[in-house]
């Protein structure tokens, strides 16, 4: 089975040798306790190794985990000397770099972090397109685009992907709503609720079934809306319920427009991103795509 170890495992792994403890990595990468505690038990999956003992509050490296600590500084160090080499000789990138992502990385996500990385590296201009998941690997599949961002796995085997970061998705109601005060929904309430949905091909659409189907045979789907605003909207006029990620609805959930029901349903999923493995990976590439990754 292929392994996907990330930048940011490696950071916190070399972090907490380092350091002694979760709770120092976090600091040090400036991570939640809770997002530093999952990188470690990640990367350890991916291994199928464990790395550190723990003797009292300190974790320290077992024979494991020495022996894979020089490899993992020697990684770090070597994508750091990537990044270096990937500027221009005055310093600066420069070039055109053609990203598209889907709906929900792209409207809550990507323009906040384009900005930042437009902000460092003036010279470079971001072209940024808004699709859906399966559009999105479509565009990576003809050459119209150099990186995709999108929401779950990679289901495309022509394509390489790598999970970037991960992401909750809450079912939402209007305050109003008959089943908004409930309490936990079981599955006659799922089964029997009216169901305002992203369109076929999106990657919210397809965690919600994955994730309904175990519990529900058949939805009542009322609508399929392609925008985030428009579902929105519609849960508000009490059509219905939906499911999207908490990034979309976090305004509305602090407002009181909107509740997250609670479900018996699983919501996480990752972010990945992809590429095409016989597309040109300039430097502007290989910088953005570090920038990334250390922005989780």
């Amino acid at each position: 089975m292929p392994t996907h170890v990330t930048f940011r495992q490696l950071q916190v792994f070399v972090g907490v040798a380092r350091g002694g403890s979760v709770s120092a990595a976090a600091r040090q990468l400036s991570l939640s306790q809770s997002a530093a505690s999952q990188a470690l038990g990640d990367l350890e999956r991916q291994l199928g190794v464990v790395l550190f003992e723990r003797l009292g509050r300190r974790l320290e490296l077992n024979d494991a985990g020495s022996r894979l600590l020089a490899h993992a500084e020697k990684l770090l160090q070597g994508m750091t000397e990537l990044v270096d080499a990937a500027r221009e000789p005055e310093g600066a990138l420069r070039g055109t770099l053609h990203v598209t992502a889907s709906a929900t990385i792209g409207t809550y996500l990507l323009p906040m972090l384009a900005g930042r990385f437009s902000e460092r590296h003036p010279g470079v201009d971001l072209q940024l397109r808004l699709r859906n998941t399966q559009e999105v690997m479509s565009d990576i599949l003809r050459f119209d685009a150099d990186l995709g961002l999108i929401e779950g796995q990679c289901t495309e085997s022509r394509l390489v992907s790598e999970v970037w970061r991960h992401d909750e998705m809450a079912i939402i109601a209007s305050p109003q709503h008959p089943l908004a005060g409930r309490g936990q929904l079981d599955n006659d309430a799922l089964q029997s609720a009216q169901w305002i949905l992203r369109e076929p091909g999106s990657g919210s659409r397809a965690i919600f079934e994955a994730a309904i189907h175990p519990h529900v045979e058949r939805i009542q789907v009322r609508m399929e809306l392609d925008q985030h605003e428009a579902i929105k909207q519609a849960v508000r006029a009490g059509f219905g319920l939906a499911c999207l990620s908490r990034l979309s609805v976090a305004g509305e959930l602090a407002r009181g427009e909107l509740v997250a029901l609670e479900t018996p349903l699983s919501l996480s999923r990752a972010f990945s991103l992809v590429w095409h493995p016989e597309r040109y990976r300039s430097p502007l590439w290989q910088a953005f795509k570090v920038f990334l990754q250390e922005s989780e």
